[in-house]
């Protein structure tokens, strides 16, 4: 397990750039015309969602 200690401003920091990454990857799924790095990126995308719900839970 790896911990990580923020104060509220840099965890809502951390969730703004991880929301902006998310968008930013939506798109490059959409457009990516190669079946296995589409699959790759969503796979990263489901993690990613998993992260942006962990931080959220931590931001007050």
């Amino acid at each position: 397990m790896v911990t990580c200690e923020m104060d509220d401003d840099q965890a809502k920091l951390l969730l703004n750039v991880l929301e902006r990454y998310h968008s930013h990857l939506e798109v490059e799924i959409v457009r990516t015309n190669r079946r296995e790095f589409r699959e790759a990126l969503k796979e990263r995308e489901k993690q990613l969602k998993a992260l942006v719900e962990k931080v959220k839970a931590l931001v007050k």
